[in-house]
């Protein structure tokens, strides 16, 4: 990759990192499902009138806008309210790499390779972790902790659809599927949240800017960012940069926030993200690493 182009892989990466930081802000100002759809709608319009009609299957957009933008969305707002804090839930969400392969493993015939397998069994073993400290003394609710285990379960669910639609503009998709979360959202929000109109009627300026950058900063500007990436360079090639959105999601909560982890969640931590690494890590280069440590084994005996 050239390095300008490594530079906005990072930047993406940083941006959603911070988006975690920022729905935690956001969720002081509205409540999670109220928060979602508008998300949406500020993230489809005016962006919709710029995209040519007909570029995605109408089937497709619908689909993975239900699983992706109600379902996942919902659910992780929702968690991250109920006491999920924002740092955890931004490495927590990476589980979704995870159910991927395991979905592609039942539902497409696509078996995961030995390491994969290695890093899965890594990754659930710092869930694990996760989940015997929450129900101790740990910082994040056990509700909080399987409901955004659920959203990566739904983002999961939106990666097989987005694998049996084929190549698509990952641009498009995004900003044309926006349409369709905001009703469903606006919905749910009416039947189990009130105070709606009084919380955009008073809405505060880290409202709007929750508002604004979820939807304008970390949907249509990174997803387009993305996707010219995409368009570039391999999936593999970009892909890997994806591991830094909870170095920065980590970071910036305790930069901004002022989270702490404790022992027990930092050894969580390290656990997905090992899993995490070796489950994107390129085959050849973990086929080195091997050999490397089988012949350091030898020289050792």
């Amino acid at each position: 990759m050239k390095i300008q182009d490594i530079l906005v892989a990072i930047v993406v990466a940083f941006i959603w990192g911070f988006n975690f930081v920022v729905i935690e802000l956001g969720l002081d100002s509205f409540p999670p499902l109220l928060f979602s759809a508008l998300r949406f709608v500020f993230s489809a319009f005016p962006a919709i009138l710029f995209i040519q009609k007909g570029s995605v299957s109408l089937r497709w957009i619908i689909s993975i806008g239900l699983v992706l933008g109600v379902v996942m969305f919902s659910l992780l707002f929702v968690g991250m309210k109920i006491g999920m804090p924002a740092g955890l839930s931004s490495l927590v969400l990476q589980i979704q790499s995870v159910f991927t392969l395991l979905l592609s493993s039942f539902l497409l015939r696509d078996a995961p390779t030995a390491f994969q397998k290695l890093g899965i069994s890594i990754a659930f073993g710092g869930i694990f972790i996760l989940v015997f400290d929450s129900i101790g003394e740990g910082r994040s609710s056990l509700a909080g902790l399987c409901i955004v285990i659920a959203a990566g379960l739904a983002w999961a669910v939106s990666n097989i659809l987005m694998k049996k639609a084929g190549r698509i503009n990952m641009f498009h998709l995004v900003i044309q599927m926006s349409l369709i979360p905001p009703l469903p959202l606006f919905f749910l929000s009416f039947f189990f949240e009130d105070g709606q109109i009084e919380t955009i009627a008073n809405i505060s300026l880290t409202g709007v800017f929750a508002i604004f950058y979820t939807s304008i900063v970390s949907t249509v500007l990174a997803f387009g960012f993305w996707g010219k990436l995409l368009s570039r360079y391999s999936p593999n090639v970009v892909a890997p940069f994806s591991l830094l959105v909870p170095v920065f999601g980590m970071l910036s909560s305790w930069v901004v926030l002022g989270e702490s982890f404790n022992n027990w969640e930092w050894i969580a931590s390290l656990c997905i993200f090992a899993g995490l690494l070796v489950i994107v890590a390129p085959p050849d280069v973990l086929n080195r690493i091997k050999s490397s440590l089988a012949l350091a084994m030898q020289r050792w005996e």
